[in-house]
């Protein structure tokens, strides 16, 4: 029988991917929604998970797809009743949180799923491979966009546990502890505060590599003209670039050959919560998050031009 699965934050991203992802995917069925202002027709709706969860008694599984400021409360709500639980990404506003979530999942036998949806684009797996026998000499990730186009009115990004431009910039950081062969760690970062706003609208960080690469990144939230999501790699084997936010890698120069086309990032997250459930683990990387909290610790601020919608 298929896991009766529930959303909860009707807003873009889940209407965009997850409710075509469940959709499409014969392990899940939508039971219902969770939402202050939003409804999917078809479904019973509710204003909240408590209400939810106490009227569907037969709902085995929640995706949570509200700010991350919001979600810790309503994912432990979820694993007290007993519910497998799916995290957006970020899992949350906080490591510790996030922990927290681990550790009760583990506790209750439940599957906890914190998700990187840039994980699962087309080329990152390839890309790992290329890179795992190479001796790398530089790895610059370029991930830039203008925020006005991709988060129209939000809110929530520019408040504290918001994150800011690494709400898009966590992306570039779940492909990075992906794909990279050895750990890293953050040893410098600017950051960049708009005097109205609490979350950084650009940044720019360097890694610290054992191996002596030069890592360093490059986030921007107010890039005019098309996204640039890409990732340049130098090695002793060569040139790359995984670009299109990981969905086509480059070697060389040369255009990349023609594979399996893949079901997409959000169907593969499906996936693999119900491989996880069958299975009965959790997975909960939180490397792409301890960069970004490094960030925040360790970064140089600087304050500049308000941001207006």
């Amino acid at each position: 029988m298929p896991h009766q699965i529930v959303i909860v934050g009707v807003g873009k991203i889940a209407r965009d991917q997850h409710l075509p992802a469940i959709t499409a995917n014969p392990d899940f069925d939508l039971a219902a929604t969770a939402s202050r202002n939003a409804q999917v027709g078809g479904v019973p709706a509710y204003n909240d998970l408590a209400s939810l969860l106490e009227a569907q008694e037969h709902v085995t599984c929640v995706s949570l797809c509200t700010p991350p400021q919001a979600r810790y409360g309503d994912a432990r709500l979820a694993l007290e009743a007993g519910r497998h639980v799916m995290l957006e990404k970020p899992p949350g506003a906080t490591l510790s949180e996030v922990q927290d979530l681990v550790d009760l999942a583990a506790s209750k036998g439940l599957t906890l799923y914190a998700t990187w949806h840039s994980r699962h684009a087309a080329a990152v797996a390839e890309a790992k491979a290329w890179l795992a026998d190479k001796a790398i000499h530089k790895l610059d990730i370029q991930w830039k966009e203008d925020v006005r186009y991709w988060h129209p009115g939000q809110g929530w990004i520019w408040q504290p546990g918001g994150l800011g431009v690494f709400d898009p910039g966590i992306n570039a950081l779940s492909v990075l502890t992906e794909i990279y062969p050895r750990a890293l760690h953050l040893s410098q970062a600017e950051l960049r505060f708009p005097e109205n706003r609490d979350t950084p609208v650009a940044a720019d960080l360097t890694f610290h590599d054992a191996g002596g690469a030069q890592v360093t990144a490059a986030f921007d939230w107010l890039h005019v003209g098309p996204p640039c999501w890409d990732i340049h790699i130098e090695t002793d084997a060569g040139t790359a670039v995984l670009s299109e936010g990981g969905a086509v890698f480059a070697i060389d120069g040369n255009p990349p050959e023609a594979g399996t086309e893949m079901a997409g990032e959000y169907p593969s997250l499906y996936a693999r919560f119900a491989d996880l459930i069958a299975a009965g683990q959790s997975e909960a990387d939180l490397s792409p998050m301890r960069h970004v909290a490094d960030a925040f610790t360790l970064g140089r601020r600087s304050v500049v031009a308000p941001f207006e919608w």
